[in-house]
């Protein structure tokens, strides 16, 4: 047996049940699309048509279909390479009209550096873009600023059981399966506005049924996954502290994420003595999260859980209601715009963590802020030129550590010392295994008594090598025997060559 979602797939705009004015919205980007060609996010609950509605949008207008899964290709490379191309004007896979619609499916499954530069691809894909774009998302406020902004926005919500028990009908007499109009009303209100999962309970069960009764469909809840913002709205406004705590459960997010949600969010609502509470609550569960991160006893979670939504319910005084608009935690956005520091200070960390022989959480956490104080701004400048030398810092590396904010030129000057520092301590460590040039040594002689051989004066050896060579190397060697007993350069203390200086670690920088 066929799947029935796809085999009744609407295959035009007005076959899409609910969303009348979500559909109208999609028609009319479509129709002006030459007049402002901007892309359209078209978000929603899962299962409530939004795919189905850019399809049948697309058989409308006589647009051919390229459609792209952000799951299965979220790579920048693969955006830029197919959605890229799909984008711009084309002639032999463009329609009557000469467009084509690109469909970006579950776009809001980018985040950040785990989709190598995924979704700046795809907003620089829409920015630039000459053929209409539909990008479907369940979880609208997932998708970055930069994507929202660039893109019009439709929502689809839930479909009512109303216009849900339509569809179940004229299914079943398409498919001659016979049926009490109970059952399918039940189906309708067990879905909970998912018209697709409602096709697939009536598919399941009509399989097994020679006539569809109420007794047929299982009446129990469905198993879904509530929404954030719904959960929100149920912690905060609605639900006492045992239903805020139910309500957790069907919230697929982490305690250590969940707590973010709360504690950005419940000031929308909360104020003064009620705020105060519920901020303790939260304050509570988070020193629980801190006992999970020192011991990994994941067991804890249970009284994080407690805390940021029983608590937080509890706190509440007095009634909410109204509509409130509930945002994503900006934490995230920080963590977003602090990343480069972050991966600047941990580089910095590990490399100071393999010279010292530390972790690398007390070289962050202890020996960075105590480099950044002694080195604020270059102004102990000897004491930075040897620190950027010894951990091999360049200019963005020296301006993190010292405060500068950007590349100076004193920080590059700094650099440069630091590099003429390290050369000196290869040179000076080097010993014996290069030769001074400031002492004149000549290449060894060749052994193999050569024609080429020459003499010390340039000229050739009458001999080809005789007693004139020989001699020669005999002063050379002697040269080099006096040459031992007499004091070097390199043995001068006052030069700063010496290699247990430059083998220091980081107690000698005071």
């Amino acid at each position: 047996m066929s799947d029935w979602t796809e085999t009744y797939r609407p295959d035009t705009l007005s076959a899409v049940r609910g969303n009348d004015k979500a559909r109208d919205q999609l028609r009319e980007w479509a129709e002006t699309w030459d007049e402002h060609r901007e892309a359209v996010i078209v978000h929603g609950s899962p299962g409530v048509g939004k795919t189905s509605a850019a399809h049948a949008l697309a058989n409308d207008m006589g647009w051919p279909v390229m459609e792209l899964n952000a799951s299965d290709h979220r790579g920048k490379e693969v955006i830029e390479r197919v959605a890229g191309e799909a984008s711009k004007t084309g002639t032999l896979t463009a329609g009557t009209s000469g467009r084509r619609l690109l469909i970006l499916d579950e776009a809001d499954n980018f985040h950040g550096n785990a989709d190598y530069g995924g979704s700046r691809a795809v907003t620089n894909v829409v920015k630039s873009a000459d053929q209409p774009m539909v990008l479907v998302a369940n979880e609208f406020y997932d998708m970055s600023n930069s994507l929202r902004n660039a893109c019009r926005s439709i929502e689809f919500r839930d479909v009512s059981a109303r216009s849900i028990v339509p569809v179940l009908r004229d299914i079943c007499r398409k498919e001659d399966v016979e049926f009490e109009p109970e059952a399918l009303e039940a189906i309708a209100e067990s879905t909970s506005g998912d018209l697709r999962s409602a096709v697939n309970d009536l598919q399941a069960v009509a399989e097994d049924a020679e006539r569809l009764t109420r007794e047929d469909v299982v009446t129990g809840e469905r198993d879904r996954t509530e929404g954030i913002f719904d959960f929100l709205d149920a912690l905060i406004k609605e639900e006492d502290a045992e239903g805020a705590l139910q309500a957790a459960y069907d919230v697929d997010e982490t305690p250590d994420d969940l707590i973010n949600w709360i504690e950005d969010n419940v000031p929308k609502d909360y104020h003064g003595a009620e705020l105060a509470d519920a901020y303790g609550y939260l304050a509570n569960g988070d020193r629980w999260l801190g006992r999970v991160r020192s011991t990994q006893e994941y067991s804890y979670w249970r009284y994080v859980t407690d805390n940021i939504t029983a608590g937080v319910a509890a706190s509440r005084r007095e009634p909410k209601g109204g509509w409130t608009r509930y945002g994503p935690p900006s934490y995230w956005s920080k963590l977003g715009r602090t990343r480069g520091s972050r991966d600047t200070r941990d580089a910095i960390a590990e490399r100071i963590a393999e010279r010292e022989g530390i972790s690398v959480a007390t070289a962050r956490n202890d020996v960075l802020p105590y480099l950044s104080a002694m080195t604020h701004h270059c102004h102990n400048r000897d004491l930075t030129v040897a620190m950027t030398a010894a951990y091999e810092l360049d200019e963005a590396e020296v301006s993190f550590v010292t405060g500068s904010g950007k590349t100076t030129n004193k920080v590059e000057n700094v650099v440069a010392d630091a590099e003429d520092r390290r050369e000196e301590r290869v040179v000076s460590n080097a010993g014996d295994a290069f030769l001074d040039a400031t002492r004149g040594d000549a290449p060894a002689e060749p052994t193999d008594g050569s024609d080429d051989q020459e003499t010390l004066d340039g000229e050739p050896s009458p001999n080809g090598g005789g007693d004139e060579a020989v001699g020669s190397s005999k002063a050379d060697t002697e040269s080099s025997a006096d040459a031992v007993d007499e004091p070097s350069d390199d043995d001068n203390p006052s030069d700063g060559g010496e290699s247990d200086e430059d083998q220091a670690g980081l107690g000698d920088f005071v």
